[in-house]
């Protein structure tokens, strides 16, 4: 007998058919737990050995009930051993009986997975997490329904299939048919793998199949205004209100480090008063959720005073982000900058010219840029304060030097 199994017999003595015959059934026990199923056999009450749980040697059949009997026993106890070594830990009853009738576990697929976790996750908007970030998470969802249809010639994939295989066709499949370039397929992929390590959680699988995956490295350049660029920016004026425009609400992100979104949703109602009696931006970051709290610098106050009279429920006159970034190139081409602009440059521009090289703690940069955490300030700044203590150091070079 299996260790911590026990497994028995006995008939129903409240059951008995037209025959006269009542059902055997088997008894599992484990840990205080009980399981019990039918045999599909029969026998008379009276040929029943309870002590033995066997049939009698004189009963019609008892030769072949028996050695069944013998073989359900031996069949469970193979697989809850075959179970208990491959799962490496202690098996349920239910699986053990799923197992011996041969029926499989229910299967969930990856897109039930994603399903569940966006269903979940959206009651948290608001709360834990930011709509934006939900929405990406949706997006990453389409990836996979898309790269499944088309790569696998599936409408789902089974969660137990997924290998590491599965992970390199994605990866695939979203740099050569979606033209994704790496910095977007690494966070699309790290997007999947939170939704899957979701489904562990919720023991919708048992295994991260992908636990060995490390995303390929890469070097993205940090694009921003350099402080000649900036101000030749500030000081240049369009006869084209729409480029005027677009160039004001541009400056006002490169001094404020407000993302299209932040710039957008501006009202009088965030610009109040400081605890040192100034004014400040009091405004909740769109992407994560996190509030920010912004001293506003006298460019940026100046630009509010040009616009907030206007009769209209945002400070600023924003357009679609995608003319926004089409107006930018105009302004690009005008002053001579070579740069490719968009309005996320703005907030690279704030953290790094206008903070950074006028030497504010990253630690300050991080908090004004409402970022998560330092270590992101850092993995995506580290570089620009090397610079910045590389020019510091050969400047006290020189010094020294001189002396």
């Amino acid at each position: 007998m299996v260790e911590n199994l026990n497994i028995s017999f006995h008939i129903r003595s409240d059951k008995t058919n037209k025959k006269g015959l009542n059902p055997i059934r088997c008894k599992l026990y484990k840990n205080y737990k009980r399981k019990d199923f039918s045999t599909g056999l029969f026998c008379r009450p009276e040929d029943w050995d309870k002590d033995n749980q066997v049939v009698i040697s004189t009963a019609d059949n008892s030769s072949y009930i028996n050695n069944q009997l013998l073989l359900i026993k031996q069949e469970l106890e193979q697989n809850y051993l075959f179970l208990t070594v491959n799962s490496k830990g202690s098996v349920d009853l239910d699986i053990l009986l799923k197992s011996y009738k041969g029926e499989k576990e229910a299967e969930y697929t990856i897109l039930e997975a994603i399903n569940k976790h966006q269903r979940m996750y959206e009651k948290l908007i608001g709360i834990d997490i930011a709509r934006t970030s939900w929405e990406k998470y949706g997006q990453t969802g389409n990836h996979i329904k898309g790269f499944v249809a088309t790569v696998y010639k599936k409408s789902d994939f089974p969660l137990g299939e997924l290998k590491m295989k599965f992970l390199d066709d994605f990866s695939y499949y979203l740099k050569t048919t979606r033209s994704f370039k790496q910095s977007t397929v690494n966070k699309t992929i790290q997007r999947l793998r939170k939704m899957l390590k979701f489904a562990l959680s919720e023991e919708m699988m048992d295994r991260d199949p992908f636990i060995m995956y490390k995303p390929k490295p890469y070097r993205k350049e940090i694009i921003y205004l350099s402080a000649e660029e900036l101000q030749q920016m500030v000081d240049h004026q369009f006869s084209q209100n729409r480029l005027q425009q677009v160039k004001d609400c541009f400056v006002f992100c490169c001094y404020t480090g407000l993302g299209f979104k932040e710039l957008e949703n501006l009202t009088g109602d965030n610009i109040v008063k400081g605890f040192d009696g100034k004014s400040w931006i009091k405004i909740i970051r769109q992407k994560t959720g996190k509030p920010l709290n912004i001293p506003l610098l006298p460019i940026a106050r100046e630009l509010i005073k040009v616009y907030q009279n206007a009769d209209r429920s945002s400070l600023f006159p924003v357009i679609s982000n995608q003319k926004f970034n089409s107006y930018l190139k105009e302004i690009a081409v005008v002053l001579g900058i070579s740069k490719v602009l968009s309005s996320h440059v703005g907030r690279k521009t704030f953290a790094t010219t206008v903070l950074l090289y006028n030497d504010v703690p990253i630690e300050i940069v991080s908090s004004l840029l409402g970022h998560a955490s330092i270590s992101i300030t850092q993995k995506h700044y580290g570089a620009i304060v090397q610079k910045k203590v590389g020019e510091e150091m050969d400047r006290l070079s020189r010094k020294f030097g001189d002396g």
